[in-house]
């Protein structure tokens, strides 16, 4: 941002807000202070701040009742609550809400800083995001594979994080490629040309895993021969990815806030303290709040670590991805195999695309095709080649519609009845029309809505006039 970051406190004990002031003075910002909800729904209404720091307990109304008005009224701010009432409910349903981060008084000026540091870093590369014009579709992204418009948005996030050492929380179903995610992000920055150091948090032993991440020391544990260099030594300089990082346990959290703070850390069995640079990034398939909630993960972990969020889509809401996929992986495993497999049927694609969910996602996909590669030998593939469970589904029943047409209806019989329906391409300038209207003629907002590329809407447009 080129403007001083705006900041609102929302505070009505002047001595608090004067003391927040005070931590954040030499920050170059630009700080209002109100003091309760309704002149801070003005505030916002006239001049939208970069960031909020809301007290959950206000005169005229709570922090949720704040952030549910924030929400339907489409305010995108980002939110620190602080509060002297904490609880870990609490703070679960003020992140569900909206917020951004939850503070308990007294507020430290370290905490406050950092949070705000973050945020605002974040606040920078959404408005990055948000000015970027989409000017072409991107087929493959370093080692992604699809051109729908989820994915377009994932392209572009990653290239607004790369070039920031902020730390990248990852979340999305197992098969979404979380990894593969956290290798475009560290082939997309300065750090490229350095290590790229990957740990399953949730595949080593917890006995272990101390020392997978920090090393040990010769004799620091029964079976330790000799001094080992952890993953935190060999992404020296370059990335650190942690994947299903839930999975740690809560000692070793402790340890890993330590070391994110400071980039310090000992080997196991050493004393002596070793510094290093490194840019984390981490991933889980669950959602990490629950696991805060249970006392399962660290809460100031979770602030820690989730500064610059991003959430994989699953292969369901991928559309014509599914096929580009598949159709990648066909190509590969026919050549290994030596077959002669080049595409799919009407009927696969159908049942590919809109017949089957894909819960195991991207890595499913890859282990079907694989499968139907290794087991059969034909050029195209057919329904009979498919494993099990895409061989138990059926396809749609269509309907043969024979019928009469004018300018604008189609009167089609039907088992006896007469319906009226329009031409499909009607329908479809009609919904698009109505999309861009809505949005205000903002075409990437209407194309969002209609789950397609802004591009289509324009070649779209441009076959209209």
């Amino acid at each position: 941002m080129n403007k001083k970051p705006r900041i609102l406190i929302v505070e009505d004990s002047a001595p608090q807000s004067r003391l927040y002031e005070q931590y954040l003075k030499g920050d170059d910002l630009d700080i209002s202070v109100v003091t309760n909800g309704s002149d801070m729904q003005k505030f916002i209404k006239a001049t939208p701040p970069d960031l909020i720091l809301l007290d959950y307990k206000l005169p005229d109304m709570d922090g949720l009742q704040i952030l549910q008005w924030m929400k339907k009224d489409k305010f995108n701010c980002f939110v620190i609550v602080i509060t002297a009432h904490s609880s870990v409910d609490v703070a679960v349903d003020m992140m569900r809400s909206g917020a951004n981060d939850f503070l308990e008084k007294p507020v430290s000026a370290s905490r406050l800083k950092t949070s705000v540091k973050n945020l605002l870093e974040r606040a920078r590369l959404q408005s990055l995001l948000e000015n970027y014009q989409n000017t072409f579709e991107r087929k493959n992204y370093h080692g992604f594979i699809g051109s729908s418009l989820p994915m377009q948005a994932v392209y572009r996030i990653i290239d607004a994080a790369a070039p920031s050492k902020a730390t990248v929380f990852i979340t999305g179903e197992s098969g979404t490629g979380k990894e593969v995610c956290a290798e475009a992000i560290h082939a997309q920055g300065s750090r490229a040309k350095k290590s790229f150091v990957a740990l399953n948090c949730g595949a080593i032993p917890h006995d272990l895993m101390e020392s997978e991440i920090f090393g040990h020391v010769k004799g620091a544990f029964t079976g330790a021969v000799s001094e080992r260099q952890g993953a935190a030594s060999q992404a020296d300089g370059g990335s650190l990815f942690l994947d299903e990082i839930c999975e740690m346990n809560l000692d070793l959290q402790t340890k890993l806030l330590r070391f994110i703070q400071t980039g310090t850390f000992k080997k196991v069995g050493s004393n002596k303290l070793e510094k290093v640079d490194i840019r984390f990034i981490c991933a889980t398939n669950r959602d990490p709040l629950d696991d805060v909630a249970q006392g399962k993960f660290r809460e100031d972990l979770y602030y820690r670590l989730h500064v610059l969020p991003i959430q994989l889509p699953p292969l369901r809401e991928r559309g014509s991805d599914i096929i580009e996929i598949a159709t990648r992986f066909l190509t590969e495993y026919s050549q290994e195999e030596q077959k002669a497999f080049v595409t799919f049927s009407a009927e696969v694609k159908t049942l590919m695309t809109e017949q089957y969910d894909w819960p195991g996602n991207v890595r499913q996909l890859q282990n079907v095709i694989r499968n139907i590669v290794v087991l059969h030998n034909d050029t195209m593939v057919q329904l009979a080649h498919l494993p099990a469970p895409l061989n138990s589904l059926q396809l749609p029943v269509t309907t043969s519609i024979e019928g009469t047409e004018n300018s604008d209806i189609r009167q089609a019989s039907i088992q006896g009845s007469t319906i009226s329906i329009r031409p499909l391409a009607q329908v479809e300038k009609e919904t698009i029309e109505t999309a861009i209207n809505f949005c205000d003629g903002n075409i990437p907002k209407a194309a969002a809505l209609l789950d397609v590329s802004p591009s289509t809407i324009y070649r779209k447009k441009q076959s209209w006039e």
